[in-house]
């Protein structure tokens, strides 16, 4: 089952970092944001992923072109160049997609089609980090029979909102203000969810699929009540870090 990870945003609101990085290389501890949630999937035994990548995408890619020899003690023979890693590394098949700098959400999912093929996949974006149980997740979209399911979390913020019943979303509504289940991000989706994406690189995946999706009664909402934070600005990545020299950083247990 592949996972496909959203990574294009600019990261306006954290432009402290992402005027030099983009935001999934934000660190949280001596790792960036988009390892941390490629480890959480990993421990689930997901370990085949599509990064939709867009602002400062080339430094994504250099990052993990890199990874093993920077991350890891190795033995390099100079006669031709090749190195031999002394510790076992993560066993990662990763697609770079390259989605535009200006393709919003919906538009860059719609490129990763023929990359997902026919089964059902997951989603979700490279600066939200939570202990959920993604084999709980799977299996209660299976149950459900939804064309998409989304995490939701209690929370009160300005992410979309969500009115569930029963297990399925009633409402959906971005960017609200008020007390409710917000979208957690974490999805998994059925491949029919491409007929709701268009290849119009203005297609917004939240305003537009998921409204649609929810009229349809084809949202299913997992409730996550576990820890969950999204980082949408700096002082988000700073929380995060403190968390984590704390030894709280419960999305990585």
């Amino acid at each position: 089952m592949k996972v496909v990870i959203l990574c294009g945003g600019k990261g306006t609101r954290m432009s402290e970092l992402t005027n030099e990085v983009p935001k999934p290389l934000a660190k949280v501890g001596d790792k960036p944001l988009l390892w941390h949630i490629m480890k959480r999937y990993n421990q689930y035994g997901f370990d085949e992923f599509i990064l939709l990548l867009g602002y400062k995408g080339e430094m994504i890619k250099e990052y993990f072109m890199t990874y093993n020899w920077k991350n890891h003690s190795f033995t390099l023979d100079t006669s031709n160049g090749s190195i031999q890693l002394l510790q076992q590394p993560e066993k990662w098949k990763i697609t770079f997609l390259d989605t535009g700098l200006e393709t919003m959400t919906g538009g860059r999912i719609k490129l990763a089609e023929k990359y997902v093929g026919t089964e059902a996949f997951m989603l979700t974006y490279a600066d939200g980090l939570a202990d959920i149980n993604l084999l709980d997740l799977l299996k209660f979209h299976k149950h459900t029979g939804a064309i998409a399911t989304v995490t939701g979390v209690n929370k009160i913020s300005q992410f979309g909102t969500l009115t569930v019943n029963n297990g399925i979303a009633e409402s959906f509504h971005e960017k609200s203000q008020s007390e409710g289940i917000i979208n957690g991000g974490f999805f998994v989706l059925e491949p029919k969810v491409f007929e709701y994406l268009t290849n119009n690189t203005t297609c917004v995946f939240e305003e537009e699929s998921l409204k649609k999706l929810t009229l349809d009664r084809e949202l299913a909402v997992y409730l996550h009540e576990g820890f969950w934070m999204a980082a949408d600005t700096y002082k988000n990545v700073l929380e995060l870090n403190e968390l984590w020299k704390q030894g709280k950083n419960l999305w990585a247990k």
